[in-house]
């Protein structure tokens, strides 16, 4: 069991994600990290509709897709589920734009990073134009 801080991390994997299939892997894996964590079910689907949504993002706005990391994390008294999604792609021009609902690049409804950011209980974005993008996100659930 590998450690982060205060944090042990119990589980963790990395999801290579290039193609629209990959969105649903990656969900799946969630769904699973999830279920075998032991954490409330809404908060097991809060974190899949988290990683649908990042996974997606690394398809659909960069040219080679990108990695999608998740950890389940634990001490004492609480437990959460972590992403990252990190990728090379063209990066986020205006993060405080990109923020916005309604705000889209790519034609859709401009809800994706808005919900994710409310969907979870931690949430930072890093982005350079033409050297890529990270988005961490974490959902905690109720202690143990």
């Amino acid at each position: 069991m590998n450690s982060t801080g205060r944090f042990k991390i119990a589980k963790s994997e990395t999801i290579q994600v290039t193609e629209e299939r990959h969105v649903a892997s990656a969900r799946q894996h969630a769904l699973s990290l999830g279920r075998s964590s032991g954490m409330r079910n809404l908060s097991v689907h809060a974190f899949a509709t988290i990683v649908s949504e990042l996974a997606y993002n690394l398809v659909f706005h960069t040219d080679k897709g990108g990695t999608v990391s998740l950890r389940m994390l634990t001490d004492d008294d609480n437990l959460g589920l972590e992403v990252v999604c990190e990728d090379q792609g063209p990066g986020i021009m205006d993060i405080e734009l990109a923020m916005q609902d309604g705000y889209s690049t790519g034609g859709g409804l401009g809800g994706g990073l808005p919900g994710v950011r409310r969907l979870a209980n931690e949430f930072e974005i890093s982005s350079t134009p033409g050297v890529g993008t990270r988005i961490r996100a974490l959902r905690w659930d109720v202690p143990k």
